[in-house]
């Protein structure tokens, strides 16, 4: 009997009863109805709470956060709940006997509720984790991993633990979900060949995830942001999921995906006008700012015209209302509409000035750029931005930093720096990327500018400078290694700077990684020579053979990257019918997903270099195509916007007078009158200069006819006509029509009434846009322009700059001969 007792007594030490058992007590956890319920079972069981039931306790509380709307969140009030506190203590205790999953949820769970990763109980958490990491299976470590993101662990050697761990197992995972949120984690980490194997996983496991799980795909995007990775194919199929959710997808998730979209330069017309229609569906109250304001961002560059009224009706009304970060997402969205409301304008920028010195300094240039554009003026605004910037760039020694404060002073009116300002830019110049480089150029060719036109003197202080700089962008190009290495500076690279001095250098570092350019880089290196206006044939032609070799590997949204160099610098490859050809081909499958000013775009760049794919140019010029870009016309910048509308006007002028056996018809007189209604037709000087030569020529200013319209609406410098005898023919006389009448073309299969014999001369005054900045080649539009000209029946003299402005033609006798040689065939008088 005694043995008995003291086996009972042993058990009860070992095994202590408590009252209720561990999965009653769990169950009436889980049937809580709000915190109180959970916090009274947590002070009745304090004593007896397993590390089971521990877990339970965290969880409920967060699931009961997670259902709750942002206003009625109450985390600070569970946090600093008494039995809260009691909780994490008990907790600490039972850190060894937790399982991974639960160890993992309950550190998961903590630190929704804000507590501070200096905690012990954290502290502890992590630690045990650390130790238990090998053997965590991949969602513990999916969910461990965004816990050490949460306290922005991002570099730490935990981390970095976790990334090789990821990059062991990668074959082996098939669960997308876990996998994504271990990119978004350790997407600081990882090598370019790393990346690359992450994205082929992902891609294999894509189709295996539900089409409705909208958070992978928001992940996915999150991962290709961080790691500054535009992969069309992953991009497109996320795209689809969020189009085919769009009625589940909130108010925060759809700004959201807008903001990665545009961080990764993706455009997609189908997911933004199905969010223009569930945003405009959202009632939103207007007195709660916070989520007005967030509509207002996201609905209001999108919205239709009656929309966007409504919009700035409301948040005018909340303006006052508004904090320092609302105030800065409404300018920006404002920017975005490119509303210039002045009452609205007014009103955001006076709650901006009151928390002026609360702004970073990137947020600081933004408010400069968006009130720039908007062409706002404040005196006392700029001065008191000009004080802040200058006093924050004195003491400042971040790189970046230092950059982007050059960049804000260099947008306000009279860029001066002070003597400890230049310095400081010196000092930091050797730590600068190319980007911030590119920055301090920017500004300091604004400075020497701002003095030119104020007639003061360039300093050699800022000569100096941008010399360091000249020689700094040099060695860099000159150090590159790689072509990826070369890239991430030449991506930087764009302006002045580029075009005057760092062009020749940079062609050259392309050439000694030719041998790199593959289809996974093709679309960038082409990127940039559209940029440089330097025609290199041994460039052109290995994008080209990579295209033919590679198409099937090459993303259709890259095809107009490919082909623009060649249209801009007028340059057919070596195998020019088979580039085209694999390019289009590329495209033919994904006509119905390319955005139609994408298309329009491609069809003008293969236009220009005489290429008319039969079936692009059929699905361009129909009723249903026009009229989904009109659509999209109706939500894109206006500058874009008109590009746009340019460029099909003359994608349709193009088609007419090259294909006339497609029978498109030309439908943009009305366009072209508005165009050309607009324009003054002001010569300038060297347009005069010709102009007066020529009246001389060809014996009268009525023989000679300045800024001529084409049938077809191209503008032609100077227009004459001559008779069969080579005789000019006054406009006046002859019963030739000036054919500057606006609305009147004639058909170009139609002969214009001109006498027989009578030839019609365009002459084209050709400055150093129209060529190549290494070589005298004439660019592509000036090119389809002459050959258009010909088409219509014109004889067409182009007088390049660098001719018209030689020594040969220094003298105005020279200049009279030159111009009586290409219009009659003769030299001297």
């Amino acid at each position: 009997m005694f043995r008995l007792r003291s086996i009972s007594l042993l058990s009860w030490r070992a095994f202590p009863l408590r009252p209720f058992s561990c999965e009653s007590l769990i169950t009436q956890m889980q049937k809580c109805t709000n915190e109180e319920q959970v916090f009274d079972l947590i002070e009745t069981n304090t004593a007896t709470l397993s590390e089971q039931q521990v877990g339970c306790a965290f969880n409920v509380l967060w699931q009961f956060q997670k259902q709750k709307t942002v206003l009625e969140k109450n985390v600070d009030h569970v946090r600093n709940h008494p039995q809260f506190l009691t909780l994490c203590s008990i907790t600490t205790n039972h850190i060894p006997a937790m399982s991974d999953a639960t160890l993992v949820d309950v550190l998961y769970s903590i630190k929704q509720f804000a507590v501070e990763s200096h905690h012990p109980l954290i502290e502890a958490l992590v630690t045990e984790a650390w130790k238990r990491l090998e053997r965590f299976d991949t969602n513990v470590l999916s969910i461990f991993s965004t816990c050490l993101a949460d306290q922005h662990l991002y570099f730490s050697p935990l981390m970095g633990k976790i990334a090789d761990i990821v990059n062991r197992r990668l074959e082996t995972i098939q669960d997308l979900r876990a996998l994504s949120v271990l990119m978004v984690s350790i997407s600081s980490l990882i090598s370019p060949c790393f990346q690359e194997r992450l994205v082929i996983r992902t891609e294999l496991l894509f189709d295996t995830v539900n089409s409705s799980k909208v958070n992978i795909a928001r992940r996915i995007l999150l991962f290709l942001r961080n790691v500054k990775y535009s992969h069309y194919p992953l991009l497109e199929r996320c795209n689809q999921v969020f189009i085919r959710n769009m009625s589940h997808l909130d108010l925060e998730s759809i700004s959201k995906i807008l903001n990665l979209y545009q961080f990764l330069q993706f455009h997609s017309f189908e997911f933004v006008e199905a969010a223009r229609g569930r945003l405009a569906e959202m009632t939103l109250p207007s007195d709660h700012p916070e989520s007005f304001v967030r509509l207002f961002a996201a609905l209001g560059p999108v919205a239709r015209p009656e929309i966007k009224k409504q919009l700035k009706s409301t948040i005018l009304l909340l303006s006052e209302e508004l904090s320092s970060q609302q105030a800065l997402i409404v300018l920006g969205a404002m920017e975005d509409m490119e509303s210039r409301n002045s009452h609205l304008l007014k009103k955001i920028v006076s709650v901006l000035y009151k928390h002026l010195d609360n702004y970073k300094s990137i947020e600081l240039l933004k408010i400069i750029q968006a009130l720039t554009f908007l062409h706002f003026q404040s005196k006392e605004l700029f001065m008191k931005l000009r004080e802040l910037l200058l006093s924050r760039l004195e003491a400042s020694v971040i790189p970046s930093e230092i950059s982007v404060l050059v960049s804000a002073l260099s947008m306000l009116p009279h860029p001066h720096l002070s003597e400890t300002a230049v310095s400081r830019i010196e000092a930091v110049l050797p730590q600068c990327d190319f980007r911030e480089l590119n920055d301090l150029v920017v500004y300091l060719m604004r400075w020497i500018q701002s003095d030119l036109v104020c007639l003061a003197s360039t300093t050699g202080k800022q000569l100096d400078l941008l010399q360091k700089l000249d020689q700094l962008g040099r060695h860099r190009l000159q150090q590159s290694t790689n072509l990826d290495l070369l890239w991430e500076e030449l991506k930087s690279l764009k302006g002045e700077w580029l075009h005057e001095s760092l062009v020749e250098e940079s062609i050259a570092a392309l050439l000694r990684f030719m041998d790199e350019i593959d289809y996974s880089n093709i679309a960038k290196v082409a990127s940039f020579l559209s940029r440089t206006n330097y025609l290199n044939t041994l460039l052109l032609d290995r994008i080209a053979s990579v295209a033919i070799q590679q198409v099937e590997k090459i993303h259709p949204f890259s095809v107009l990257a490919i082909i623009l160099p060649f249209s801009i610098l007028n340059y057919d490859p070596p195998q020019k019918d088979e580039f085209f050809g694999a390019c289009v081909q590329c495209c033919n499958s994904y006509l119905g997903t390319l955005d139609p000013g994408t298309l329009v775009f491609l069809g003008f760049s293969l236009a220009v270099l005489e290429y008319f794919p039969e079936d692009l140019l059929k699905k361009m010029f129909n009723i249903e195509f026009l009229a989904r870009l009109d659509s999209q016309l109706e939500i894109l910048p206006s500058s874009l916007s008109a590009r746009i509308q340019f460029r099909l006007m003359e994608l349709n002028r193009a088609v007419c007078l090259e294909c006339p056996e497609l029978q498109v018809p030309w439908f943009h007189d009305r366009f072209c009158q508005r165009q050309f209604n607009k324009d003054t037709g002001v010569m300038n000087g060297a347009q005069q200069q010709i102009y007066k030569m020529l009246a001389e020529v060809l014996g009268g200013h009525q023989c000679v006819k300045p800024s001529a319209l084409s049938p077809y609406y191209h503008t032609v410098g100077f227009e004459c006509i001559l008779d069969k005898r080579k005789k000019p023919l006054p406009y006046e006389s002859h019963s030739i029509a000036p054919r500057k009448s606006l609305g009147m073309h004639w058909d170009s299969r139609v002969e214009p009434r001109l006498p027989p014999e009578a030839e019609r001369i365009a002459i084209e005054l050709l400055d150093v846009r129209a060529f190549c900045s290494n070589i005298p080649h004439l660019k592509g539009k000036s090119a389809m322009k002459k050959r258009h000209l010909e088409i219509l029946g014109y004889r067409v003299i182009q007088i390049p700059y660098f001719e018209w402005n030689s020594m040969a033609m220094s003298t105005k006798d020279a200049r009279m001969d030159y111009l009586r040689e290409h219009l009659f065939g003769e030299g001297k008088s």
